[in-house]
């Protein structure tokens, strides 16, 4: 029975990742007889799954939308992950859910196994909600966002990676004080032992988060909260400056018309030319390559291609 269980779980997961499976395929994957597919999907059905078949040579199943939210399965990270989003929306991230977010993050840190709720509780004890508000800017891995959570909670030095804006990396040894939700971005708040200095620094550009066992009394923060000692750091920053190249096929002059006040454009042929722009923000760049109608390459800098990445999958879900 509990053979039969797994696999009915197993293949709920499996119909959740994919819009259509091939009955063939599909039994394939959880090592089963067609006919055994058949039986587990008729217990789904039983436990309330709307899962429709279609029968022929291509015939196959797939979930439907049912009328009621039946429950899903989640492995370990997107587990944590949606932890993390429903936090970010309860401390206003996101206008007119925070009530609901609130109760809907109750009941996801109820249902989970002990291994995974110590994670999110330290998680959402460990931060510290800034105020502001907007759409993150970079994906954050829930695994370092835990792993620094935790660290701060036990009060245990953490040593990781950091990249800086320049792009230079360096190893940092700290003692970890909160994250702060910035609603853009996470950001740790941590005595650098190695600058002998307090920091805050960008979990999106953090790897490798290491925890060394060693406790520490923790230090005064020189700043009201976490989130003050950000939003004093961010504001007395230079703004980040990024030099934009990009190969576009399209001639230099057309290229000039559409976008050259704001930008350098030489010529690499009649339909070819490399285009130079200096800019603190990349969107900007982004929309003017978009304005030319034409392929481009991003040479630099390789933040830039992940903002055209992101504005190309958000244009394709419109």
């Amino acid at each position: 029975m509990a053979n039969t269980s797994n696999r009915t779980l197993r293949l709920l997961s499996l119909l959740q990742t994919r819009r259509y499976w091939l009955g063939g395929e599909l039994a394939e994957r959880l090592g089963v007889s067609v006919r055994t597919l058949r039986r587990d999907v008729d217990r789904l059905r039983e436990l309330g799954y709307p899962v429709e078949s279609q029968r022929g040579v291509d015939g196959g199943y797939q979930l439907a939308a049912g009328a009621a939210l039946p429950p899903l399965v989640i492995d370990d990270e997107e587990a944590v992950a949606l932890a993390v989003g429903l936090q970010a929306a309860a401390q206003g991230a996101v206008e007119g859910i925070a009530e609901s977010s609130v109760r809907a993050l109750a009941k996801v840190v109820q249902v989970m196994p002990a291994r995974l709720r110590h994670r999110v509780e330290a998680l959402r004890t460990m931060t510290v909600p800034s105020g502001w508000s907007g759409s993150p800017r970079a994906g954050i891995d829930p695994d370092v966002l835990t792993a620094v959570a935790l660290s701060c909670r036990d009060q245990e030095q953490l040593r990781f990676s950091y990249t800086a804006a320049d792009e230079r990396r360096s190893e940092r040894l700290t003692e970890p004080h909160r994250l702060v939700c910035t609603g853009y971005r996470w950001y740790l708040v941590a005595y650098d032992l190695t600058r002998h200095d307090w920091r805050s620094f960008r979990v999106d550009r953090m790897t490798g988060p290491e925890r060394t066992g060693t406790r520490f009394r923790p230090r005064e923060l020189p700043a009201a909260d976490a989130a003050a000692f950000v939003k004093s750091a961010l504001e007395s920053s230079p703004p980040s400056l990024h030099t934009v190249e990009a190969l576009i096929e399209a001639p230099a002059d057309f290229v000039r018309e559409r976008i050259g006040r704001w930008c350098t454009v030489e010529p690499l042929g009649p339909a070819r030319c490399r285009m130079v722009m200096t800019t603190n923000s990349l969107d900007w760049p982004t929309m003017a390559l978009g304005i030319v109608e034409a392929d481009f390459q991003v040479l630099s800098p390789p933040e830039l291609g992940e903002r055209v990445r992101e504005w190309g999958a958000r244009f394709q879900r419109a």
